[in-house]
């Protein structure tokens, strides 16, 4: 490097790493910005696709890529889009991905068939995959003491989940009274405070912590398959149901790309992804623990929301009141995350808080479908188990990597949350689809059918409880082969 470009380095990069939250609040602000569009994102819009499908002549299929669109785009390129932030710098990669967002966002205004709205969704995917994973990378770089980073990264997820729980009311209110574009034109606003504070609050890359190697562009499309397949073959098997050829086709089709992808990145000079990486025991643990509880709390939730208003004919607010204990426990249980943390250690805090989220899912499992006080102990222990292991787990995970790879580690989490998610529902969809005989949405139902249900939520419960389990147990075995110094957080 020449003398000039080292002087410029050295100029962009802040003298010391923050000592408090305080120290680095305008750059918090802009990546909790960054975490609160994805959460909103994925709420708010779900409460206005009746009046979309009505005002854009939408047909149902139409209305089901609207809001997949999004998921799958996000999911399949955010491990290719953070190898390039590695490459060329995180903190440009997430600027212009904020630039994408408020465009695309602004485009809704102009948008008069389904068709457009779809491109403008698959557009704010790519927005998403450019700066989600890079929010928990910058975060986790900001500073060099980790009680700082659980802190920082509990703070950003608080601010996310806010958005998430409160979305699908604040989108309703607003529907009362302007078009549901105003719903997605929210995203311009902080988009563009997220901008302001990251390029404010965040030095620029320093070159030496950048990846220097070529772009494994095989790797990066064989990855982007293998996840786009893995996000859609599940939504496959719920919404056509097992009987059809092409849910099993498109999975045939995930597992012969991820073969693929693992064998060329086996062999690759530069792989895209490192397998001997992954394979670390803070890194492969962290995974398999974020898995767990990702494939856990999307069972559960949709069982749960079909349970209250199906099976026991809740309506839907009386549905949004049964689901409060999960949103207060993800709300106001980030203040207890340091401490927990703080007094067990990441790696004893990651394996229980994935064991809480199990443990809740087999309460349900057992007991859910005799009275609400078992559901709502479910929904506690899961979110609980979610609002440690959400920090805990992701943590770990950069931390078992090296700092020219955080993103692409970042982006390792989301998509491991992304696809077990998406196997989850397939899960309890096919299950609830092999078991129950007639429609489930008609307005009643028969005492056998009543049974049926029952009977379909026990073994999906069961099922994504011993999955999940497996998980745990696989995660924990390898959080123990992990450097025992690393295990501890000091005070």
């Amino acid at each position: 490097m020449s003398s000039s470009a080292q002087q410029l380095a050295t100029a962009q990069r802040p003298a010391r790493s923050p000592r408090t939250l305080r120290e680095a609040w305008v750059a918090l602000a802009g990546l909790s910005a960054v975490f609160l569009f994805e959460m909103l994102d994925n709420s708010i819009l779900n409460v206005a696709l009746p009046t979309i499908g009505r005002e854009l002549h939408a047909s149902a299929s139409a209305l089901q890529l609207v809001t997949s669109a999004y998921a799958v785009v996000f999911g399949g390129l955010m491990l290719a889009l953070s190898a390039l932030a590695d490459r060329v710098g995180r903190r440009r990669v997430m600027l212009i991905g904020l630039a994408l967002l408020a465009a695309a966002s602004l485009a809704t205004a102009v948008v008069t068939t389904a068709e457009q709205l779809i491109v403008v969704r698959a557009a704010m995917g790519v927005a998403a995959a450019m700066t989600t994973p890079g929010s928990l990378a910058l975060a986790f770089r900001l500073f060099d003491d980790d009680a700082l980073r659980v802190r920082a990264t509990t703070l950003i997820s608080t601010v996310g989940l806010i958005g998430l729980a409160l979305g699908p009311t604040v989108g309703g209110f607003v529907l009362s009274f302007a078009p549901w574009q105003v719903l997605l034109l929210v995203n311009v606003p902080i988009a563009g405070l997220a901008f302001v504070c990251i390029r404010h609050g965040i030095a620029t890359d320093d070159p030496s912590d950048l990846h220097r190697t070529p772009i494994d562009v095989a790797g990066a499309i064989l990855g982007t398959l293998t996840i786009v397949l893995a996000l859609i073959g599940p939504s496959l098997f719920v919404e056509i149901g097992a009987d059809s050829w092409l849910p099993w086709t498109i999975t045939a089709g995930a597992v012969g790309a991820a073969i693929t992808f693992v064998v060329r990145e086996r062999s690759a000079r530069h792989p895209l992804l490192d397998l001997a990486l992954v394979a670390r025991p803070l890194v492969s643990s962290g995974l398999a623990f974020k898995a767990a509880t990702g494939l856990a709390t999307a069972g559960l939730s949709y069982l749960v929301t079909l349970q209250l208003q199906l099976a026991w004919g809740w309506t839907p607010a009386q549905a949004a009141i049964g689901l409060l204990p999960q949103v207060v426990v993800l709300i106001a249980g980030g203040a207890l995350v340091g401490p927990v943390v703080q007094r067990l250690g990441f790696d004893k805090a990651a394996w229980l808080s994935a064991a809480a989220v199990v443990c809740g899912l087999s309460v349900y499992a057992a007991l859910g479908t005799y009275a609400y006080v078992w559901v709502a102990v479910a929904l506690v222990l899961v979110a609980a188990g979610m609002r440690v292991n959400g920090v805990v787990a992701g943590t770990n995970v950069m931390r078992g990597l090296p700092k020219e790879r955080t993103t692409i580690g970042a982006a390792l989490v989301d998509t491991a949350s992304e696809v077990a998610t998406a196997i989850g529902i397939a899960v309890c969809g096919t299950i609830l689809a092999a078991l129950f005989t007639g429609d489930v949405t008609a307005s009643t139902w028969t005492a056998a059918q009543a049974a049926e249900f029952s009977h379909a939520v026990r073994i999906g419960g069961l099922v994504l409880t011993a999955l999940a389990a497996v998980l745990v147990c696989w995660g924990t075995a390898r959080a123990r082969r992990g450097t025992p110094a690393a295990a501890t957080l000091n005070a």
